[in-house]
């Protein structure tokens, strides 16, 4: 009974945390009808989530060793609600900006909070099967960002959806303060100045810095184009219509799913046979690499021939072999005393999702450099050369991995 208190309210938290993440992917088209976007604007737009979630995540980690995550967490919903109100009321892209920025702000807390509570009531060893099923609570939000929405928005309008999910992010902050219950770590309270020389030691260990790379750039290519590129690729390069598009991005959510619960049953198995998690996630990282290629040769106009099913497959083993990027996390909490678990995951988060701002905001930019088609979609070139640039940062960082990889 005490787990379930503990597990539910924090996924449902990071359950909301991925819905706005990915919702931009749906409803992209709207937001380029109603306020005039271009692919700059709107990657600025989707990736401001990713900034604001960024700057807080050394405060966070603070915030999580000191306060503990249910108050933390239940807290910083409260300005993802009033995000998501001003998202909904927005009259201009700046109001937009706004919004999407309180809503990534709010919602920093989502997963690493959760971490550092399942550190506080979980065995250490059974970590990465509890992480990979608190990130499929995650893929169910990036799902239901998918068919769902596009189905609401046949009831109401993008506006509409924003006002639900404000409501919804409040009745996940009464449900964690209230619901989830209070343990004692056993850990004496330190001063401000031991906390930071806590987040010192982190960013001066070794092990850190032969993981964070390769857990940087397949993160940052994982998020930017799961939550907003892929919806506009399956558009403009695969050739789909709305309604496939979203059908689409539903069967990929699925697969990611799939992959966080799947990947995370098998590493917790192999553990039990002495396979650390470092040799599982390197190997998938590198096969997620080689999916990136496949999709980046794939010609245009392919997934509309109901003749040709590879693109689908393709993006699917996308959802499911990008959640590998998750297992670090494990790695890294495994690596430092319980007491610096929030310190840890937040400081790694920091690398993550301000390179995901970049990464998203960047492709936008890099798509930007071709003409818009008469029909007002994106050139197929532009994508490809986005998706190559993601690619050979992603190379550049396993390169780095494999060169300086120490036992993990």
């Amino acid at each position: 009974m005490i787990t379930f208190r503990v597990f539910v309210p924090f996924a449902l938290g990071y359950f909301l945390s991925y819905l706005y993440r990915a919702v931009n992917a749906v409803i992209a088209p709207d937001l380029i009808r109603d306020l005039g976007l271009d692919a700059a604007d709107l990657g600025l737009l989707t990736s401001t989530y990713f900034l604001t979630f960024a700057a807080f995540q050394l405060p966070l980690g603070l915030l999580l060793d000191r306060f503990g995550p249910r108050r933390t967490e239940a807290a910083l919903l409260l300005f993802a609600a009033a995000g998501a109100g001003t998202f909904a009321a927005a009259p201009s892209t700046e109001m937009l900006i706004v919004g999407r920025a309180l809503i990534g702000f709010g919602v920093s807390a989502c997963l690493m909070a959760a971490f550092k509570a399942f550190v506080i009531w979980f065995p250490r060893e059974r970590l990465p099967l509890v992480y990979g099923i608190q990130m499929a609570a995650g893929g169910l939000g990036a799902l239901t960002a998918t068919v769902p929405v596009e189905a609401a928005l046949h009831i109401t309008d993008w506006r509409g959806v924003f006002w639900i999910l404000g409501g919804l992010t409040i009745v996940a902050s009464g449900v964690l303060f209230f619901a989830v219950p209070e343990k004692q770590t056993g850990q004496p309270q330190t001063t401000f100045g031991e906390q930071l020389r806590g987040v010192a030691r982190i960013f001066s260990s070794p092990v850190f810095w032969r993981v964070a790379p390769v857990t940087v750039a397949a993160q940052a290519a994982f998020l930017s184009i799961q939550s907003l590129w892929t919806g506009p690729w399956l558009r403009d390069v695969g050739g789909l219509d709305r309604g496939a598009v979203a059908d689409s991005l539903l069967m990929i959510a699925a697969a990611m799913i799939a992959g966080f619960i799947s990947i995370a049953v098998l590493t917790d198995r192999l553990a039990r046979w002495g396979v650390k998690p470092m040799s599982v996630a390197v190997p998938a990282m590198g096969l997620f690499m080689v999916l990136q290629a496949a999709i980046i040769i794939q010609p245009a106009g392919q997934m509309a021939d109901p003749m040709a099913g590879a693109g689908l497959s393709l993006w699917m083993l996308f959802g499911f072999f990008g959640t590998t990027g998750i297992l670090p996390y494990a790695v890294m909490s495994q690596s430092f005393p319980p007491h610096l678990a929030g310190r840890v995951n937040t400081g790694l988060n920091v690398l993550v999702f301000t390179s995901a701002f970049c990464a998203q905001w960047g492709m936008g930019a890099i798509i930007n450099l071709w003409p818009v088609s008469p029909s007002g979609g994106y050139d197929p070139a532009g994508y490809q050369a986005a998706f190559t640039v993601m690619l050979a940062l992603q190379g550049a960082a396993m390169t780095w991995y494999l060169l300086f990889r120490r036992s993990l």
